[in-house]
């Protein structure tokens, strides 16, 4: 008899551990800080959206999850210099001097995992967000084992939330392999791209017209106004088009963790 409560305490305390284990939510980042552009000239100090990464982190942290960082190689992310403008925090001005504070203190922000950890690691997590900015179209997008983290977590129908331009991860993974192909997508529009090159980084990237691509892909593209609060969930996958879209995108992926949650019997 006491052999089998032993046996069944092992079981509830591996039950409890496992099931606060995968209540914490990866935030995977680019390390990128420099964007090539068309005209031979560089955009210097690009890299995350700060709004887009650090009200997304209040929002799950305040639900009671844990939250870890991971980067291409473990290299602390940049964050964009543009996302420091005022434009980009309305209604939260007053949040931008806690955004720079954690930024310069936070221990798991500053020591971020790298990529092959967070793979390895994929079962850990009840989601993933990916922050906008126009780093990840350097780093991100070419990474092998960002596709494979992504067909992980959609595997597993594990919320995965991509912001502005991280929809564009999307068009890493071949059309064959692709588990969203048919998905209703938003991503930043064809006029904000227009908007960014012609007004803040005065140039062309190389890779560009992420919502044609999107659609070429197969994905079902849908968009809201420039400057509109917009996002779409569809399934598993939540994804909004600029640092408008913040209160947009938190809710559907507060929706999206809610019904993953009820699926794995709630924490």
């Amino acid at each position: 008899m006491r052999t089998r409560t032993i046996f069944i305490t092992i079981l509830l305390l591996t039950a409890s551990f496992l099931k606060a284990q995968e209540n914490k939510i990866l935030f995977v980042m680019s390390a990128a800080k420099e964007l090539p552009l068309k005209n031979g000239k560089t955009y210097n100090q690009t890299g995350v959206f700060l709004s887009e990464f650090y009200l997304a982190y209040k929002e799950v942290v305040d639900l009671g999850y844990g939250v870890d960082f991971a980067t291409p190689g473990g290299i602390v992310s940049s964050i964009d210099k543009e996302s420091y403008d005022l434009t980009y925090w309305k209604g939260k001005e007053g949040e931008i001097q806690e955004a720079k504070d954690f930024i310069n203190s936070n221990p798991r922000f500053n020591r971020p995992l790298s990529l092959e950890n967070a793979l390895q690691n994929i079962h850990a997590y009840s989601g993933i967000i990916v922050p906008g900015g126009q780093g990840l179209m350097v780093d991100l997008i070419h990474d092998e084992k960002m596709s494979e983290i992504l067909k992980g977590f959609s595997q597993n129908k594990k919320p995965i939330g991509l912001i502005c331009h991280a929809p564009a991860l999307i068009l890493s993974i071949p059309k064959a392999e692709n588990p969203f192909v048919g998905y209703k997508v938003n991503s930043v529009s064809g006029f904000e791209e227009f908007y960014i090159e012609k007004f803040v980084m005065k140039g062309k990237p190389y890779n560009r017209k992420i919502a044609r691509q999107l659609k070429s892909l197969g994905l079902d593209y849908k968009h809201g106004k420039p400057k509109q609060n917009f996002a779409i969930k569809d399934r598993e996958l939540v994804t909004s088009q600029n640092p408008f879209s913040n209160e947009a995108f938190i809710r559907l992926y507060i929706e999206a963790l809610k019904e993953y949650r009820m699926k794995k019997g709630g924490f």
